[in-house]
């Protein structure tokens, strides 16, 4: 329940904090398809923008400033007017009792300094010039006067306001006696000036007011055409498309009932058909925390994973979300599930997500869905195969040519084939196989740790000859390591005729019989001799040494870290059998009185064998050191002594516990005789060769 709660949080939350797809363009492509707005909104419209700032542009009229020369010629003409004319003399000896020539200096500095900044414009520029806020202004305000200069002369004379203005302007805060500027500014007012364009003030002005021109948005009602099929589409297709979607994301009430209603059963569902499937079709996942927490933990990872990666292409200023148009999500979740689960699981996996995704992430449904169910598909085919970690990415690849194979065909499909976002839609999807690679490359190991799954590529470590344990038994027990590689190859090859995991059993019976190194000489494989230690033991203590070679295994397994699969097929793989031979033994030591004979102390402790695998590796253990004591070895016989130890099982209740069927038990049955014929079969016996004679 805990399990199934935590499911249906997080898949209700993906669900429900879904975004808004629309559908991209490529900009200069053409529609393949036409475009409805799906709700009213307004967006900027960079067109109507230029058209707006060009025609505010057009308000800017001229402007004309004093010529420079002008204005230092009228600053000698006043000097001399002061000093050499008869008028300009008369004029300064009735202010020079207030002032002196250093103050008429003065304040003729700040009237050339005036002069020279003015600007001379129409009345709808200066209204332009009036809208800028003053810190953006290049020139300042209060040197722009209204007035244009007529056409018909060279020279004008300006007017009366603008000496007002100027004197107010310039003087201001100055210490200037005021009959002073009176005087240079009634000499000034009656001089003509020659004025000239500035066209760098205009240029730089019209581009000051265009910059302060706010965006120009246009509004579009719910149902109008934005674009028609094969129209070219342009960045303010662009742009429509985009203002949709923010308006599309923001009309969303996410606590609006009816959405949270919708989640809810949408959720439901989706938990509806998975909780159906399992317990139909997976009884074993269905009924074990341990593996269905696995298959939730991968589903639910990889669902972060993908709203993660979202957020991140949604947060990214360069709009990368419009860019990555196949995201490859559902092959991870593939590869991870075939490697830990078995292809059944990973199929469905594949098949839910690839259902979700297009329900929750801004992706094109029909496309998403063909390119992850493909490539999940080419997964998991590949993944059923691999042996070794680096083979992950040789999966991945394949994966990687089969979406390439995809999306060539979408593109030849709509007639855009080799743009620049076919080569964008390799690239990403390139990207999301090598990062599927690594992580599931890393994450493997974890997994397997967390929920005690063992999977082909860790198996096929543990069968490197280099093994610690290997080694050890090659050396000191070389009898129990041939005994094992044979029982090995008799439950892989029953074990693959019935579904069940036959590298596993392969490799675990390298193990299973590890506790013997403890005392490999009590055990007959490894009498190489001829001398029996258990001649100089009693049947009971016989009876022990070999009993306790399955708690020595498990002892020394969880010394050196073998899995818990392993440790199970070691204390498995003889159930709670009686060590028969010594019990018997016993019993005649004792005249045959059974009273006098315990059979729990030649009995071995268990537990009885749980599995498939493990019933099929007690039978295989049975029927190979069996074997080795038929005197005649034919088919006849090897059928005879299995259906011998077969039938004691039943009675002893070794089978109480397995998962194996009758039907099943009857497959293993054949295939154990056929593969163990096969590996004893006779060869001809070759003549012998006498000296002198060719070959």
């Amino acid at each position: 329940l805990i399990i199934g709660g935590v499911f249906a949080l997080f898949l209700f939350l993906f669900l429900h904090f879904r975004e808004v797809f629309v559908e991209t363009f490529e900009l200069g492509s053409q529609a393949q398809k036409y475009v409805v707005a799906q709700i009213d909104f307004s967006f900027p419209d960079e067109e109507a923008t230029i058209i707006l700032k060009q025609e505010v542009g057009r308000d800017i009229g001229k402007i004309y400033r004093i010529q420079s020369d002008e204005v230092h010629i009228g600053l000698a003409d006043f000097q001399k007017y002061v000093t050499q004319s008869s008028e300009g003399s008369r004029n300064w000896a009735h202010i020079a009792d207030e002032s002196n020539y250093a103050d008429l200096a003065l304040a003729l500095g700040f009237f050339s300094d005036g002069l020279l900044g003015s600007r001379f414009t129409d009345t709808r520029t200066m209204q332009r010039v009036d809208e800028l806020p003053p810190g953006d202004l290049s020139h300042p305000r209060g040197d722009f006067f209204i007035f244009l200069p007529p056409q018909d002369s060279k020279q004008h004379v300006l007017p009366e306001k603008y000496w007002t203005e100027l004197e107010q302007r310039v003087f201001v805060g100055q210490d200037i006696p005021p009959p002073i500027i009176t005087f240079i500014a009634n000499y000034f007012a009656k001089q003509p000036w020659q004025f000239e364009e500035d066209k760098a003030m205009e240029q730089r002005l019209r581009k000051q007011i265009q910059a302060h021109i706010p965006p120009s948005y246009t509004t579009i009602r719910s149902g109008e055409r934005m674009i028609d099929q094969g129209e070219k589409v342009s960045s303010r297709h662009l742009a429509m498309m985009q203002a949709m979607k923010e308006h599309l994301s923001e009309s969303r009430n996410l606590l609006d009932p009816l959405t949270i209603a919708g989640s809810l059963l949408m959720t439901t569902l989706f938990l509806f058909v998975t909780i159906l499937y399992l317990r139909e079709n997976h009884r074993a996942i269905f009924y074990s925390n341990r593996k269905l927490a696995l298959l939730v933990t991968v589903l639910l990872f990889t669902l972060l994973l993908a709203k993660l990666t979202e957020l991140f292409l949604l947060k990214n200023t360069s709009n990368l979300i419009d860019l990555v148009r196949f995201p490859l999500f559902v092959p991870f979740a593939a590869i991870l599930l075939t490697s830990l689960m078995n292809v059944r699981v990973a199929a469905f996996a594949t098949v839910f997500l690839s259902i979700i995704f297009p329900l929750a992430l801004a992706v094109e449904s029909t496309p998403f869905l063909v390119i992850n169910i493909l490539t999940a598909t080419v997964v998991i085919l590949s993944t059923r195969t691999i042996r070794r970690r680096k083979e992950v990415f040789v999966v991945c690849a394949k994966a990687w040519l089969a979406s390439a194979l995809v999306i060539l065909a979408f593109n030849l499909y709509e007639n855009t084939a080799f743009s620049i976002s076919f080569l964008g839609d390799l690239a990403s999807t390139f990207l999301f196989m090598t990062l599927t690679a690594i992580l599931v490359v890393g994450l493997l190991p974890i997994f397997e740790s967390l929920f005690q799954i063992m999977t082909d590529i860790t198996l096929m470590e543990f069968m490197d000859p280099s093994n610690q344990l290997l080694r050890r038994l090659t050396i000191e027990a070389p009898g129990t390591y041939q005994h094992s590689m044979v029982v090995g190859n008799l439950a892989e090859a029953a074990a693959t005729a019935i579904g069940a995991n036959g590298l596993f059993c392969r490799v675990s019976t390298l193990y299973h019989d590890i506790g013997k190194l403890a005392n490999p000489q009590y055990f007959t494989e490894n009498q190489l001799s001829g001398i029996n230690m258990h001649q100089l033991l009693t049947p009971m203590e016989s009876a022990q040494v070999i009993i306790n070679h399955v708690s020595e295994g498990v002892a020394l397994a969880r010394k050196v870290g073998l899995p818990e699969q392993f440790i199970d097929i070691i204390k498995e793989h003889h159930g709670t059998q009686l060590v028969y031979y010594f019990y018997c033994k016993q019993l005649d030591m004792m005249g045959g009185d059974k009273s006098k004979v315990e059979r729990k102390d030649f009995r071995y402790g268990g537990p009885k064998p749980r599995t498939k695998e493990s019933t099929i590796i007690m039978l295989a253990d049975n029927l190979e050191a069996a074997s080795r004591s038929l005197d005649i070895f034919n088919e006849k016989e090897v059928v005879k002594l299995l259906d011998q130890l077969i039938a004691r099982k039943p009675e002893e209740g070794q089978f109480d516990e397995s998962l194996l069927t009758f039907e099943e038990l009857s497959i293993v049955r054949k295939t154990l005789v056929q593969t163990l014929l096969a590996a004893s079969h006779p060869r001809i016996k070759y003549p012998a060769h006498h000296p002198g004679e060719e070959g």
